[in-house]
């Protein structure tokens, strides 16, 4: 009777096990909604940083579906800093079993080894829910130690590996899947953070360039042992398409690009990959375009100075309305207590966000090089929404003007920099312009080392001639740095010269008597070390690169019949809630240029 009851108990516990596993995809009924510290405060974030954003969200926008709130990467350092990571001497905040605890300086309230938890308990009282950013692996700290794996007689010694370690943050080593106490560490690190109340963990360097199949596993497994329900992100991106069908059944929502910032260049290439990924939705199962950087952002984060977004309006139009059609989580990174009208506007639209939570078969409908349209099924039988946008650009450089050009240059190439000198033939005007090289704008940090005019008898450094004008896809143009702001270095040398970031243009106007220009381009480190993009070309110029300008606006013809509306229909604008009019056959809004609009379709019986 023993032996029967003992049998039993275990296949019902078999059972519940696999069903909670199952499960896991129920806790993300809609796309996730929160707030995220990393485009404000990178590394450096506080506690009450992060109490001010949890009390403004509780305030004012958890009755419009935001409820998450995540503490970004390094929460366990005591003296990290603003615009990049201190890997010269981290101060690391580490338990006896290896597992990373909150820095105390910064998190007052886990004094006493609490941890976490006071800081989620105050956010649960809140009703949000409280979240954290962690690296792949196990702290290089933690086996340099040779501490202990909680449950096991080995220690992390035996479970890592040096092999593929993440190039731009060395605070983890691999660890190595079939290795005795590898899923046993995993466990550990999750049931601590489950004992401090956690919802939602976003787990880095896991997904792209290279996709760690089993610790992906190992983490699913760690997470269900401990029946919290813990959503899953998994970063960065873009996440190898030839995984989707894995990811999409052991996470909650995976990174379809890298970091994204605000720059037009990095929103516009989402057109392309949102369509790429649009398949491989499921029922709590989301790509993720990352984080909203609207709002104010910079404030000490890796990119750019404090700012609000550089966004104009219509972009951020583009933004939401684009992440909402395709149904992408989202993730505000900007700092809510500096959050202005128009952004609260933004983000708490209720008939834009019935398309995020509510649509169903959304789809792209066309993509153009200028204009773009989705479409989705309302929840009402019969009704549709539609989204809109004017993608049109004025080309930025026109390679055939250009006096120079170089080839593609990447931190793969074996020489990452070219050298120019080249004759200026009476020119008055120079532009300096760095392009993505054609395939997105990730660490497209460039540099023009050494930029120099000169003549028979003379030099002038372009370090010491003020620009007329200068722009870059993020950040700004900077002299004798990088455009991160860390020291200019090109192929590892240190050099003076102008940083800048892809797509840019730096306009000159040349001395009289200058006949020549001459500089070494490069990848700035800051991008060399990284282990995603850095591609780009570099051109120069003797007259305005730009091409033609295109309108301020333009009709852009929407074939109603096509989406299956034969008679007359209804046409609401979600975005001011106004009626636009009744339509037959076609109807043309007429979108700004980077703009969006947002639609939904009643057919009038």
């Amino acid at each position: 009777m023993k032996k029967t009851l003992i049998t039993a108990l275990t296949l019902l516990a078999s059972v519940t096990f696999a069903q909670h596993k199952a499960d896991f995809h129920q806790w993300a009924a809609t796309p996730p909604m929160g707030w995220n510290s990393w485009d404000c405060f990178g590394p450096t974030v506080t506690e009450s940083e992060v109490k001010a954003n949890t009390d403004y969200m509780s305030k004012n926008l958890k009755q419009f579906g935001w409820e998450y709130v995540v503490v970004d990467i390094r929460w366990y350092v005591s003296n990290d800093k603003a615009h990049g990571y201190n890997q010269t001497d981290p101060q690391y905040n580490i338990d006896e079993y290896g597992r990373l605890l909150p820095a105390e300086n910064r998190f007052p309230s886990a004094k006493g080894g609490k941890g976490f938890k006071p800081l989620a308990d105050y956010i649960h009282s809140k009703g949000l829910k409280f979240g954290i950013h962690i690296m792949r692996g196990v702290p290089i700290v933690a086996v340099e130690r040779g501490l202990p794996i909680k449950g096991t007689k080995v220690t992390a010694k035996d479970i890592y590996s040096p092999a593929d370690q993440c190039r731009w943050l060395r605070d983890m080593y691999t660890i190595v899947p079939d290795k005795v106490g590898s899923q046993e560490y995993y466990n550990s690190i999750f049931e601590l953070y489950a004992s401090w109340g956690l919802d939602f963990v976003k787990v880095d360097d896991l997904s792209s360039p290279i996709y760690f199949e089993k610790e992906v596993e190992m983490i699913r497994k760690a997470i269900d042992r401990t029946g919290r329900k813990i959503l899953l992100s998994t970063s960065p991106g873009e996440t190898p398409i030839d995984h989707a069908d894995h990811v999409q059944k052991n996470a909650n929502m995976w990174r379809t690009v890298g970091d994204f910032w605000d720059s037009w260049e990095q929103l516009k290439e989402h057109f392309e990959v949102f369509e790429r990924w649009n398949k491989w939705r499921a029922f709590g199962a989301y790509p993720d375009g990352d984080m909203l950087p609207m709002g104010r952002i910079g404030i000490r984060a890796e990119r750019g100075n404090p700012r609000m977004s550089n966004f104009t309006k219509d972009e951020q139009y583009t933004l939401m309305t684009l992440w909402s059609i395709f149904k992408s989580p989202l993730m505000f990174g900007g700092n809510f207590p500096d959050n202005d009208t128009f952004t609260n506007a933004l983000i708490t639209n209720t008939r834009v966000l019935e398309v995020l939570k509510k649509s169903t078969n959304n789809r792209p409908l066309f993509t153009k090089e200028e204009s773009a349209a989705w479409v989705a099924d309302a929840p009402q039988k019969g009704e549709k929404f539609l989204a809109v946008f004017n993608k049109a650009d004025q080309k930025m450089a026109v390679e055939e003007k250009a006096v120079w050009k170089s080839g593609l240059i990447s931190r793969d190439t074996p020489n990452q920099s070219q050298s120019l000198d080249i004759p200026l033939k009476g020119a008055k005007k120079l532009y300096l312009v760095t392009t993505n090289g054609g395939d997105n704008t990730d660490w497209d940090h460039g540099d023009w080392a050494n930029p120099v005019l000169y003549n028979d008898k003379n030099t002038l450094s372009l370090t010491e001639l003020t620009w007329k004008k200068a722009t870059a896809g993020w950040g700004k143009v900077r002299v004798n740095q990088g455009v991160s702001g860390s020291d200019l270095v090109v192929n590892k040398n240190k050099e003076k010269g102008i940083g800048t970031h892809a797509n840019s243009v730096i306009e000159f106007d040349i001395p009289e008597g200058y006949t020549h220009f001459k500089a070494v381009v490069g990848v700035d480190n800051a991008a060399a070390m990284q282990n995603v993009g850095a591609t780009m070309q570099f051109m120069v110029f003797t007259e305005d690169p730009a091409g033609p300008v295109v309108p301020e606006k333009s009709a852009i013809s929407i074939d109603l019949k096509a989406l299956g509306f034969t008679g007359k229909c209804q046409i609401v604008d979600l975005w001011s809630g106004k009626k636009v009019g009744i339509f037959t056959g076609t109807f043309s809004p007429e979108i700004n240029r980077h703009g969006a609009g947002m639609y939904k379709i009643i057919p009038v019986k």
